[in-house]
């Protein structure tokens, strides 16, 4: 879909190049991409080209044109949605964008076209694009640490710690391992974002470019820096995705060792009474408790007997 602001028709996008400040491309077709370069004279990036991740490829100039690349931008609160490449080809006169999904900050820079304080240059609209995809990093972040919050204080919940009661279930502490991954997985996606617009920003704000005023300087120099707090945050934010995960994996190995110190405690339990149920089912004819009055309940006392000392001993040693 090829959209240009302010709003022309596709017929007049490209009528008079000082109407159209910013021609938006969302998953473009052969036809769109070859009326755009026709009309501008320019080549725009395919979607692989997007997607290289050499520094070269992503950040170039050509004849006073920049071309630059975010070979990766996730905008998801979930990871099922794949990140998608986004293109920029900036010129003194107009901005060009490439891009596979639809984003937040995108459609909030569109909206302002229709309000009194739309941009009124292909650099400004750049760099409010640039403030709204800085903006939704730093949402994306808030939203995760809240979710990471949570998860932090219903780990380290004290619970009863009574043998005979489940306090978490291997289902529950699965769960919660999940969650925990998905916010690595997206705080990882969220780090190649703010890396990729750390590396476009000073290229576009360099001072040979005479077209770009000492204001837009300053609004970018001022997005560079909150991308520089957003790294320092997204760092602290994945040192602590991996400290819960080392916890909910230690929650795991914990309760294992719980189960098979129980299934000793039972099997030592049960050693002695069928010990003694052994002995005394061999029936050999010369063995005298057969003759007893009282054998049989002697030995039933025997057996109660060599369970309920274990138990007792395994109790005062606090393994039970």
């Amino acid at each position: 879909m090829l959209t240009s602001y302010p709003a022309h028709s596709r017929a007049d996008v490209a009528h008079t190049l000082s109407e159209v400040l910013w021609l938006d491309l969302l998953n473009p077709t052969s036809e769109e991409t070859a009326h755009v370069e026709s009309k501008f004279s320019l080549r725009l990036p395919s979607r692989e080209e997007l997607s290289e991740v050499e520094s070269s490829s992503r950040i170039s100039e050509e004849d006073g044109v920049l071309f630059l690349s975010i070979p990766s931008f996730s905008h998801a609160q979930v990871i099922d949605e794949a990140p998608s490449p986004i293109g920029f080809i900036l010129s003194k006169r107009l901005l060009i964008t490439i891009r596979y999904t639809k984003l937040r900050s995108f459609d909030s820079v569109a909206a302002q076209f229709s309000k009194s304080h739309a941009p009124a240059s292909s650099i400004e609209t750049f760099a409010a694009i640039v403030d709204e995809m800085v903006d939704l990093s730093a949402d994306l972040l808030e939203g995760i640490a809240a979710e990471l919050d949570v998860v932090s204080r219903s780990v380290f919940l004290k619970t009863s710690r009574r043998r005979g009661k489940i306090t978490r279930s291997n289902e529950v502490l699965h769960d919660t391992l999940i969650d925990v991954g998905n916010a690595g997985e997206r705080l990882s996606r969220i780090r190649s974002s703010l890396r990729s617009l750390q590396r476009i920003i000073p290229f576009v704000s360099e001072p040979k470019r005479d077209w770009i005023t000492n204001s837009i300087r300053s609004r970018l120099k001022s997005a560079q820096m909150d991308l520089v707090s957003l790294t320092d945050y997204e760092t602290h934010l994945s040192g602590n995705t991996q400290f819960l995960l080392d916890a909910v994996l230690g929650l795991i190995n914990t309760r294992q060792n719980d189960i098979f110190t129980v299934l000793t405690i039972v099997s030592v339990i049960g050693i002695p009474p069928t010990l003694v149920a052994s002995i005394y089912g061999m029936n050999f004819k010369n063995m005298p408790e057969l003759d007893w009055s009282w054998g049989y309940q002697f030995g039933l006392a025997l057996i109660a007997l060599s369970t309920i000392l274990p138990i007792l001993w395994f109790k005062r040693r606090g393994w039970l």
